[in-house]
């Protein structure tokens, strides 16, 4: 039975002060009941919206708090959309609406424009994070979208305007991404070859998800979606990370991305930062820590 139902019926079991009840009351009381209820249906079939009501025949009608945002996920390189289950599935139990964004990998400046679309379609406020290279392509892609209001960058790039995702990966020592890696050629649509680059199967585990199962780490490795050579060379020419707060998740045991570059970039884009014990795919094997990371940046939205 709705609330809205169940409010209306309420009064068909109003007494008097003797506590008697009105045969003929009764009936008229269970059609404005459901003339009530008529009305609600067909008010949501219009998609009109409805405050929230509360069930108790004594409670009055209440409206809901501040709706929460939605959180879009943008993926990075070696890794899909399903890299950020175990974060979905925490968000959502929150009751954070959350898309997962497939990231193309082809180009940063495409990659953006396919995020932005994305972006673009959501309704209300969005927070937006992005894991490893998935932070250059929301920095790019959020650059003057309104509806985004804070950028969360996990394991991640904060890259500066005419800065590329492989430059800052080498900025600082301690990366071993760039050995484990083999490049395969492809053709591209002007006719030219391009280069597309996987993490060696017999690597994946080491560099990328050292604290990730074996058994899972290796399906991992096995589905990971390559990236261009020429995406993570390409410069940004966005930042937006300038206008939206920003928060930075660094993954202290990461060898893809070396801790210190990750500061650096946090401190440089004034972000809040939290450091955490994980490898560089700290979605898999931390998924509830980064949902509470998430949870955060979301929960200054709706002040």
């Amino acid at each position: 039975m709705g609330p809205v139902y169940q409010h209306a019926m309420c009064n068909i079991l109003d007494t008097d002060s003797a506590g008697s009840i009105d045969a003929d009351e009764v009936r008229l009381n269970l059609e404005r009941a459901r003339m009530t209820f008529r009305t609600f249906k067909t008010a949501m079939t219009a998609g009109v919206a409805v405050a929230a009501l509360t069930v108790g025949c004594g409670g009055a009608y209440a409206t809901q708090g501040a709706a929460k945002p939605t959180v879009v996920l943008v993926h990075g390189a070696f890794a899909d959309s399903s890299s950020w289950n175990g974060v979905v599935r925490s968000l959502k139990a929150d009751g954070y609406p959350v898309v997962a964004v497939a990231n193309p990998l082809r180009g940063l400046v495409t990659d953006a424009e396919h995020v932005r679309s994305v972006v673009d379609g959501v309704r209300g406020p969005v927070v937006l994070a992005g894991h490893s290279y998935g932070g250059s392509v929301m920095s790019q892609a959020a650059d003057g979208l309104p509806n985004v209001k804070a950028l969360v960058y996990i394991a991640s790039f904060i890259l500066e305007a005419g800065e590329s995702t492989a430059e800052l990966a080498a900025k600082f020592p301690g990366g071993e991404l760039g050995p484990a890696l083999k490049t395969l050629p492809i053709p591209l649509s002007d006719g030219s070859e391009g280069s597309d680059l996987y993490i060696e199967q017999n690597q994946f585990r080491r560099v990328f998800a050292a604290d990730v199962p074996e058994d899972v780490t290796a399906l991992m490795a096995a589905a990971q979606r390559p990236i261009t050579e020429a995406a993570l060379e390409e410069p940004a020419t966005k930042t937006a990370w300038k206008a939206v707060p920003s928060w930075n998740l660094v993954t202290t045991d990461d060898l893809a991305i070396p801790a210190e570059a990750m500061r650096f970039m946090g401190e440089r884009a004034h972000s809040h930062t939290l450091e955490i014990k994980a490898s560089h795919a700290v979605a898999v094997s931390q998924p509830d820590a980064v949902a509470d990371f998430i949870i955060q940046a979301a929960d200054s939205t709706l002040g």
